[in-house]
């Protein structure tokens, strides 16, 4: 499978749940791997706080996402109070419901989290390796060779078919490859702090406070009683931000919302960063999660952003290393992950500048114009399934990659293969079931052809068939139609007429064969 002389197949630069979900599909597609970490041990602060339902999706081919779930705590309802009044309140399990068998928001503490991936990766066989920094790297023809230094000061050299950085916004490895990292800081100073309390809003769910001069989020823990507080924080003169603390903050906003502080676990200040790389990938090297993007946090979307960059690279990378497709195919991983990011960083953007401004234009429509709209939006199902499309993630596509090819129905080639659960019971995976574990295959909602039959025989390509169903309509379907969904259960090829020779036009057209086995799962 790869050349005995090179030590790993990639090695992964950082161990947050970028690197650690990277690790998990590269070995679950049989791919070697070595993970490093510069620090001592996994963080102990929860920072990243929302799993989506995409990330959920994605979790379940690897037969992971219920041990997450266990873990985590469902967010029922959204709501928001301007001036010490409720306006608003969103129940989010309804938002979602027949667009994904994860139709919430999953509430659980990256540092929880981080631990649960790095227990399954464990008993994949696959540890972290802890105070181990990469000091250089360079390309050979055929590899790249990296030079690292454990905490004793000891070093080594690494040999590497490929490096994947994943080692956060300060990135070493996009550092060392020289690539810009333009955007801005917001002038806003930010303060979070995890903290025990008692109170009305301490109910489980999210609570989204304003008032001319404050901001401030509640996000509920996974421990009753526990939440996450964020807000805005006025600077004070005399003080640099390292030094401020829970007693600069001001109370105002988290008194008329009801909370009573009665511990603060973790403090922290910072300031809020938009940037996005000039480059995902340079030769061997490729960045993924805050090294190639960091933005605001509105929607919880940077964890999720970057586990989604992992498992769009983890399959091309298998499927380059094991021979089952042209190296090329690793070409279509920038253009796909860099356009969702910058779309991501200029959304999250007018958001959060909307959210924080001190303009009078923008206080008057967050404080006035926004809740009077708020509750009517939804009241409205259509648009709730819009913002829950739009927030899980589920609405990314990739239609304008070189990968994605065809229309039937709705569903364009590039689309994320829409869930159908003809049985209509929540959580039940239907469609979704067949893409675990990870690997091209063809799905045909009606009668598949004799033609079509004999073609993914011939490819040793899995055929899915399933019953006509009006569920299969609603999630905008063609009836007897072939969808060749890719490994990360987007849609490589929609062929309305289900013609076979679509088929072999599309894989031979991009250098992809799955003739060899697709997973060691």
């Amino acid at each position: 499978m790869g050349d005995p002389a090179i030590a790993t197949d990639v090695l992964i630069v950082g161990a947050g749940p970028t690197g650690l979900v990277l690790a998990l599909w590269l070995t679950r597609l049989g791919v070697r791997v070595r993970i490093i970490d510069k620090t001592a041990e996994p963080g102990t602060s929860s920072r990243a706080l929302v799993i989506h339902a995409r990330t959920l999706e994605l979790y379940s081919q690897i037969d992971l996402a219920r041990e997450i779930i266990g873990h985590g705590r469902e967010m029922g309802a959204a709501n928001m109070w301007v001036s010490g009044r409720r306006v608003a309140r969103a129940v989010l399990g309804d938002m979602g419901a027949g667009l994904s068998p994860f139709p919430y928001a999953l509430i659980l503490p990256q540092d929880e989290h981080e631990r649960l991936l790095i227990d399954r990766l464990s008993r994949e066989g696959v540890r972290v390796e802890r105070q181990t920094e990469l000091v250089d790297f360079a390309e050979e023809a055929s590899h790249a060779v990296a030079h690292l230094k454990r905490a004793d000061g000891s070093t080594e050299t690494c040999t590497a078919l490929y490096l994947a950085g994943c080692d956060g916004a300060h990135s070493a490895v996009r550092e060392r490859l020289g690539i810009g990292f333009p955007g801005g800081t917001y002038s806003h100073l930010f303060y979070v702090a995890d903290v025990q309390a008692c109170g009305a809003t301490m109910n489980g769910e999210l609570h989204v406070a304003m008032d001319p001069t404050d901001f401030l989020v509640v996000f509920p823990l996974t421990a009753d009683g526990h939440a996450r507080l964020i807000g805005t924080l006025r600077e004070s003169a005399t003080l640099s931000h390292e030094d401020l603390s829970w007693t600069d903050v001001s109370r105002r906003v988290i008194d008329w919302i009801r909370i009573d502080v009665q511990r603060v676990n973790w403090f922290s200040t910072y300031r809020v960063h938009h940037r996005v790389a000039d480059r995902f990938r340079k030769g061997r090297a490729f960045l993924l999660g805050d090294a190639g993007h960091i933005h605001s946090p509105v929607g919880g979307q940077g964890m999720n952003t970057g586990i989604g960059d992992a498992v769009n690279l983890a399959w091309k990378l298998a499927a380059s290393i094991r021979q089952q497709s042209a190296e090329s195919i690793l070409d279509t991983y920038e253009p796909e992950r860099i356009a969702f990011a910058r779309r991501l960083v200029e959304t999250t953007d007018r958001a959060f500048t909307g959210v924080t401004s001190d303009g009078a234009l923008a206080r008057t429509i967050r404080l006035h114009v926004v809740p009077m709209l708020l509750q009517p939006f939804f009241a409205m199902n259509a648009a709730r399934q819009y913002m829950f499309r739009t927030v899980s993630q589920i609405l990314i596509n990739y239609r304008g990659s070189r990968l994605s090819q065809g229309q039937a129905g709705t569903i364009h080639g590039g689309d994320r293969l829409p869930w159908v659960n003809p049985d209509g019971g929540r959580d039940a995976m239907g469609n979704l079931a067949s893409l675990s574990p990870p690997a091209w295959q063809v799905h045909v909602y009606g009668d598949a052809t004799a033609a079509v039959r004999s073609v993914c025989q011939a490819r040793q390509l899995p055929l899915c068939t399933f019953p006509w169903s009006s569920a299969a309509a609603r999630a905008g379907l063609k009836r007897d139609a072939l969808y060749l969904v890719r490994p990360d259960g987007y849609v490589g090829l929609a062929e309305p007429s289900g013609h076979a020779q679509s088929i072999t036009s599309y894989l031979d057209t991009r250098g992809v064969s799955v003739s060899r086995s697709q997973s060691t799962s």
